[in-house]
């Protein structure tokens, strides 16, 4: 009998097209003769549908003609199984039934540990990082303070809350041109290059600072690194084991690689929707085989620390010149699953699927093993006043 797969996507996030073309992606490179596939889709409006409306990117130009057509449902434990149950005026109706799922979400409100909080309340096993490494990767201050703490090298930066910035901008400007123009402004907890600017001066900082509020709380204001150039490093595994892929160079034609260089290109290409496929990059990077390895160790030591699991990617800033490089964030579950990373490192895209799987299952055996219920009850013996004695 072959495992049953559900790969969920969509979401209520700016990036949530995105993680509708990498999940695609996925499902076209799954093994179907190991597994059986089940699309679930998260609608922007957070409603669960499954279909096989689902599994062709087209459906995607009209996303109400999409859940109009899908099947509702929800995702829930039925006599120790887990099923996606569709709930009508007076019956229910078990739709499919799921082994183990891949979520292939990004941003807020799914990627940012939302998504694998409910998983383990349901208790299924899926193949991604659990909640706090989860909200970890999200959180680009929060992140930067552990990397403090374990002496990663991180990018100088200053943070604030967008109420503490409209209350004392100018006390924030002056933090901002004590760090040095120029600097990139970004919403804390988004991805994909979204609400993401380069700014050399204070008045295009203000302009920026107020876009970036619209979309999250927190901001952080980062100091550029001068002879920049970009590389990433994807790492998979768990806490026992971590493995890097290969390193990628990342080209663009703006001061930072903006949503457009990441998922549209320069528009002369016929099929748009190939995610981070789409964009300009060398592989291997065209650095110099010490930095490579001190990235790819790094890489790993950043897995770990944050107990990241399944595939991750983790962007870097390098100083050309002076060879030092930053951590710039990890993609807890990075655009397109990073699988050009590992088929640049001789793994290929079914066999990358199939390696999560079997360590989405392995960590759900090693949960299983931890003692997180006892079978006493104490309110047995409850009285109003206390527990007898």
């Amino acid at each position: 009998m072959k495992l049953r797969v559900g790969v969920i996507f969509g979401g209520a996030s700016v990036e949530h097209e995105i993680s509708v073309i990498s999940a695609l992606q996925a499902i076209d490179n799954i093994d179907k003769e190991k597994y059986d596939i089940i699309p679930i889709y998260i609608s922007k409006n957070k409603d669960w549908y499954t279909g096989d409306i689902l599994l062709n990117i087209e459906n995607y130009k009209d996303l109400d003609d999409v859940i109009k057509n899908a099947t509702k449902v929800n995702l829930q434990k039925v006599n120790d199984e887990f099923c996606l149950v569709h709930y009508s005026k007076f019956l229910s109706k078990i739709v499919s039934k799921v082994d183990v799922v891949i979520p292939i979400v990004h941003g807020q409100n799914v990627e940012d540990g939302t998504l694998s909080g409910y998983l383990e309340t349901i208790g299924i096993p899926y193949a991604s990082s659990n909640v706090l490494a989860s909200s970890l990767g999200q959180d680009k201050i929060v992140m930067k303070q552990i990397f403090a703490s374990e002496n990663i090298p991180y990018v100088p930066y200053i943070w604030f809350y967008d109420n503490e910035y409209l209350d004392n901008r100018e006390e924030y400007l002056k933090k901002i041109k004590d760090l040095g123009y120029p600097v990139i402004v970004k919403p804390a907890s988004l991805g994909s290059s979204v609400g993401i600017k380069f700014v050399d001066k204070e008045e295009d900082a203000i302009e920026a600072i107020n876009e970036a509020i619209t979309y999250d709380k927190k901001i952080v204001i980062e100091k550029c690194i001068d002879n920049l150039i970009e590389v990433n490093c994807s790492v998979l595994g768990n806490y026992e084991k971590q493995e890097a892929s290969v390193l990628e160079q990342v080209m663009s034609s703006h001061d930072i690689l903006t949503y457009k260089d990441k998922y549209i290109g320069d528009g002369k290409t016929k099929n748009k929707a190939k995610g981070m496929v789409n964009t300009s990059r060398i592989i291997p990077a065209n650095i110099d085989d010490e930095i490579t390895d001190k990235i790819k160790e790094t890489s790993k030591k950043v897995f770990k620390i944050l107990n990241l699991s399944g595939v991750c990617r983790i962007d870097y800033l390098i100083n050309s010149k002076t060879k030092e490089f930053y951590v710039n964030e990890p993609n807890t579950i990075p655009g397109s699953l990073a699988f050009y990373l590992w088929e640049a490192s001789g793994k290929k895209y079914n066999v990358l699927l199939d390696e999560m799987i079997n360590i989405a299952l392995q960590e759900y055996k090693n949960k299983n093993k931890k003692i997180t219920r006892f079978d006493t009850n104490v309110l047995k013996d409850y009285k109003k006043g206390g527990v007898k004695k």
